[in-house]
């Protein structure tokens, strides 16, 4: 889909919303729901997004991972109401590249209003234009609407696996052993 086509619409309240591919313009926007996504999971001292460093990431050449926005017209146009981040995956079991969605976030007052719905939508019809073998993420184990979100649409989760991370500074401590 040509960047700045809208994919997809969501009812929110009493006007649409357009999900569109995330352009340059939009990285403030993103690292702002990014500090307000990690408020709402508790995490916000862990957050360094800032819109360079999501400028320099999500639109240099080639993308490490791509954005789209979810939007509905305000009364100083377009406004953001939520965002999903996604970058490309590769399974050996099936021998096919997969989508990996790192984030979806709805800001609280549209949220139960189509807009997760929406997004991750779109993610899934990225993956299937692409011919990727799945689509997978993770989520909090406390965050029961997205799970039931995700339950909704035909997601199940993965019983028996423990996701593992190696970040700060135990990442290059191990990188240089």
């Amino acid at each position: 889909m040509p960047p700045g086509k809208p994919s997809g619409q969501a009812a929110s309240g009493d006007s649409a919303v357009n999900i569109r591919p995330a352009s340059a313009d939009d990285c403030a926007a993103i690292a702002e729901m990014i500090r307000e996504l990690a408020v709402f999971e508790k995490l916000e001292h862990e957050c360094q997004a800032t819109p360079e460093a999501l400028r320099a990431t999500l639109f240099a050449d080639p993308p490490q991972a791509r954005a789209l926005i979810a939007e509905r017209n305000g009364e100083q146009g377009p406004e953001p109401v939520g965002f999903a981040l996604y970058f490309f995956s590769y399974s050996t079991f099936l021998a096919k590249a997969g989508v990996y969605l790192e984030d979806l976030f709805v800001r609280e007052p549209y949220r139960r209003q189509g807009v997760g719905s929406a997004l991750l939508k779109a993610v899934a019809q990225r993956a299937v234009e692409m011919g990727a073998g799945r689509l997978e993420w993770a989520v909090l184990d406390w965050n029961q609407n997205a799970i039931d979100l995700y339950r909704a649409v035909g997601a199940e989760p993965l019983d028996g696996w423990t996701t593992m991370r190696l970040a700060g500074d135990a990442l290059p401590a191990f990188a240089s052993r």
